[in-house]
């Protein structure tokens, strides 16, 4: 059998990466729609090990509001990590602020325009440069998906 370089069994990674980071949850959830306004507060930590985490003073998770980016499997409710280290390119999804509001979008280049879209063919792409102030924070790294019920949470 032909050994792999590089490729771990989760279990593996826990027991080799034990060192926990702590990331900080952002109060204001990432409108995945239209932005909405902003609180700039932190909501809490959340503690990840390293290997999903590698440059934590980089590195937040963002609470996601709304359901345009469910085409890239990002829902309401879901928990965005996000790592401002990582260079954003064609197809990233990213975390921008949009004339001071944060959001989430995917980062489209063609040619010489970056334009940030839904991931939701109702809602149209727009260019960077069309918002008079248009900012990528971050890049989205992994996001986090509740498969139960939440106690409390009413949809």
């Amino acid at each position: 059998m032909e050994h792999v370089v590089g490729l771990f069994r989760v279990a593996e990674l826990v027991r080799e990466g034990d060192n926990l980071v702590r990331i900080p949850i952002m109060g204001q959830a990432l409108c995945a729609g239209f932005p909405s306004p902003a609180d700039d507060f932190l909501e809490g930590a959340l503690e990840l090990p390293r290997w999903l985490a590698p440059n934590p003073p980089a590195t937040f998770a963002w609470n996601i509001s709304g359901d345009s980016m469910r085409g890239a499997g990002i829902f309401d409710r879901d928990l965005a990590v996000v790592d401002r280290s990582l260079k954003p390119g064609n197809g990233s999804v990213v975390v921008a602020a949009i004339d001071g509001e944060m959001s989430i979008k995917r980062l489209r280049i063609e040619g010489n325009v970056a334009r940030l879209a839904f991931e939701n063919p109702d809602l149209p792409a727009f260019a960077v440069q069309e918002a008079a102030e248009g900012e990528i924070w971050g890049v989205v790294r992994f996001s986090i998906r509740w498969h139960i019920a939440r106690a409390g949470l009413v949809r």
